[in-house]
């Protein structure tokens, strides 16, 4: 799989309208695996939390279906030196208490983000700012630590919230839709934890009309139940089509179905540290020692991994092996990766020369709601490393549990999902990888311990220097050294089905998953 077969596989898909029948009202109820987890735009960095809220906030910088970058609040972006960009503010922008935004609130915005104390800081979004000016109502100017080429990227999740708000805003005021006031083409009416988040068009949004008056997202977790929900009509669409239910529901007559690839890659995280937050078991008792700092163990776990089992069975084909911690032609991808080799006997034999020849027990944490497949793959690989010799304790949770206990750095071996959001090297090696530094704004998801000088020193270089090809070169060379060391060990790269009544709507997929209703329309 390329990106660039990708971009057009995805411009070519739709759930094109049969002759069956047509949608007429302007009401849409979608299903959906997750929704969010506040309605402040700057809580979380989870994906299900951006989708559902850009419907009722714009973000300064917008990016299509196959996240290349495109005009949003700011018209147009540019490099004046090497450490400042100036942002063109789109005039006539309306917020949805009928103020009209100016270059003040999306300063206000990126200096509210690091201020938010949620479960997943924004603030890898924000870690190349060191300041911003107002030059006027529609002009803003960004100085940089350093050189930044990346920064438009960065600012595709910067959400722009009302200055009027205050600072002192609080989660609850969001929640209760107080303070819910944006830009974007959907206003907040009403949210359910976990339940329903209900919408009403907002007739004065600067960018095309949706088509729905009014939008019903449903939080569905429970795979069977979404099917179900989509099946007895209670839903119009569905999003994360279950593996199990795939062919069967390509099959149906009155469903029709798309797939596309996604940027999201399930990685397995070995932490590194000392001492590990979850002792591990020898002969059934606890060591102090932590078996995950010896590479040998973690190229044994890479190398027990059946990638091509875990596609084919346990995803029933909706998947692809993946070498690295991004998908195939994206910025700082690297060819020089091979695929990953299978190889119990290589396996059990690092492990046994790390000391371990009986194995070990080792706590196994996931999420389960998170992307399709992440509860399946979590148990497939639990199994396979049963065969290396291992006792794993698999445990899948719920991620309003898992991602905050994540943060905590309460796992010792961890599994879930991450996108390369901005299409680039340095969003996701820079979160995951790159030593923890509150300074630099760098490790922010680094959950490892992991800590390189010669990757850390590269990946540096590479994010101030403005020649792009001289900047690809060093995140190649970066990323060989982290997956070299297993720094993460990427597992597969996930394909996403969504599903709706046959001949009902006309919806081009993107490969970031998000299901966005104004970009949903009734089949002609």
């Amino acid at each position: 799989m390329t990106f660039h077969s990708l971009r057009a596989g995805v411009a070519a898909l739709a759930i094109i309208a049969g002759s069956a029948f047509q949608v007429s009202a302007q009401d849409l109820t979608l299903g959906l695996r997750a929704g969010p987890d506040s309605i402040d735009p700057h809580w979380s960095t989870l994906g299900s939390q951006a989708e559902a809220l850009r419907h009722i906030f714009d973000t300064l910088v917008g990016v299509d279906e196959t996240l290349q970058l495109q005009p949003a609040i700011a018209e147009s972006w540019t490099p004046t030196d090497a450490t400042t960009w100036e942002f063109k503010i789109r005039k006539g922008v309306k917020f949805h208490d009928g103020s009209e935004l100016t270059a003040n609130d999306v300063k206000f915005s990126i200096e509210r983000i690091p201020v938010v104390t949620g479960p997943m800081s924004m603030t890898i979004y924000t870690k190349s700012v060191e300041s911003v000016e107002v030059v006027d109502d529609y002009t803003l100017k960004v100085t940089t630590k350093g050189t930044a080429p990346s920064l438009p990227n960065d600012f595709i999740r910067l959400f722009v919230v009302p200055a009027s708000i205050g600072m002192d805003v609080r989660n609850e005021e969001f929640n209760s839709g107080k303070a819910a006031i944006g830009t974007g083409p959907y206003k907040f009416v009403s949210w359910t934890p976990k339940g329903d988040l209900v919408l009403e068009r907002f007739d004065d949004h600067w960018g095309d009309k949706p088509h729905w008056a009014k939008v019903i997202r449903k939080e569905i977790p429970d795979d069977a139940a979404r099917v179900a929900a989509l099946k007895s009509g209670q839903v119009d669409m569905i999003n994360y089509v279950p593996a199990s239910d795939y062919l069967s529901m390509k099959g149906d007559a009155s469903i029709d179905t798309v797939i596309a690839d996604s940027v999201y890659i399930l990685n397995v995280a070995p932490v590194v540290k000392d001492v590990l937050p979850q002792k591990v078991k020898v002969d059934g008792k606890e060591i102090d020692a932590n078996p995950l700092q010896d590479i040998r163990v973690r190229k044994a776990l890479d190398l027990a991994m059946n990638r091509k089992v875990l596609v084919d069975v346990v995803l029933e084909g909706l998947g692809t092996p993946a070498t690295q911690l991004m998908p195939k032609g994206f910025f700082g991808y690297t060819d020089k990766l091979a695929e990953r080799e299978y190889n119990l006997d290589a396996a059990k034999a690092l492990l046994a020369e790390a000391g371990y020849p009986n194995g070990f027990e080792i706590d196994f944490t996931c999420t389960n709601n998170r992307v399709p497949g992440d509860s399946v793959v979590c148990e497939a690989l639990a199994q396979m490393w049963s065969r290396l010799g291992l006792k794993v304790n698999a445990q899948a949770l719920n991620g309003t549990v898992y991602f905050p206990a994540a943060a905590r750095e309460e796992f010792s071996l961890a599994m879930s999902a991450w996108g390369t959001l901005t299409g680039e090297a340095s969003y996701t090696y820079g979160s995951l990888v790159h030593t923890k530094d509150a300074d630099l704004g760098l490790g922010a998801f680094n959950r490892t311990g992991y800590s390189n000088p010669e990757f850390d020193k590269l990946f540096q270089q590479a994010r101030q220097n403005l020649n792009d090809d001289e900047r690809r070169v060093l995140y190649e060379e970066a990323s060989l050294i982290s997956m070299e060391d297993r720094a993460l060990i990427p597992t597969v790269i996930l394909q996403t089905v969504w599903a709706s009544k046959k001949g009902t709507l006309t919806f081009t997929p993107r490969v970031d998953q998000e299901t966005r209703a104004y970009e949903i329309k009734p089949a002609n």
